[in-house]
């Protein structure tokens, strides 16, 4: 049983959509960072950095903060979705770090400076919105290559990506101008796993966004 503390961000959704492809128990806890309930010191021990997602393994009794080394450890706990050895491991470790240095940090910048701050730091929003592009346009050209994004197979990498890239909207990014990456979302969004995930801790209005 894995004790799962998130909210609806797309840090915490890769890992909800991760647990509902694995199928293995989990309960999930609201911590609402809208409340700054990330501050709480029962939180605290279990994230030091204050920041969601956590998870505690009740088989183990390992607790875990950081949502790529929470990905890699139910990954390989399970034997899915990473594979064990050669190029293919390698790969979806280098698209996985790509999203976590790279597509992640960026787009919360670009949602920060874009969606929430809007006209109070012209330079950022033109910094950040085109270093989002620019990073759209990595992720089509590899998508180009292969159906998912580390090669033939559906992995961590994929599901680490996916959640950012469905806040589009906030980024002022038309999926329409990325065929390879439009092509994989809906591919990813159709699965009834990411349906499930998308909407843990809260079900969210509105549903998954579509391009």
């Amino acid at each position: 049983m894995i004790d799962f503390y998130t909210w609806s961000t797309p840090n915490g959704r890769k890992v909800s959509i991760l647990l509902e492809e694995l199928g293995v128990p989990y309960t999930a806890h609201a911590i609402d960072i809208t409340k700054d309930e990330q501050f709480d010191p029962a939180f605290l021990k279990i994230a030091p950095n204050n920041k969601i997602p956590a998870i505690v393994d009740q088989d183990t009794g390992l607790s875990l903060f950081e949502s790529g080394a929470i990905m890699v450890y139910l990954a390989e706990k399970t034997g899915q979705f990473f594979p064990t050895s050669g190029e293919h491991r390698a790969r979806v470790m280098e698209w996985l770090m790509w999203q976590m240095a790279g597509f992640g940090p960026m787009l919360g910048q670009t949602h920060h400076f874009v969606k929430f701050n809007r006209g109070k730091a012209p330079y950022a929003e033109e910094r950040f919105s085109k270093e989002a592009r620019r990073l759209y346009g990595v992720l089509d050209t590899q998508l180009g290559k292969s159906e998912f994004v580390a090669g033939a197979d559906y992995s961590i990498a994929d599901m680490s990506i996916w959640p950012w890239a469905s806040r589009f909207e906030w980024q002022g990014v038309d999926l329409g101008e990325f065929a390879n990456v439009a092509r994989w979302y809906n591919m990813i969004a159709d699965r009834s796993a990411t349906e499930r995930g998308y909407h843990v801790p809260v079900q969210q209005p509105g549903g998954i966004p579509r391009p």
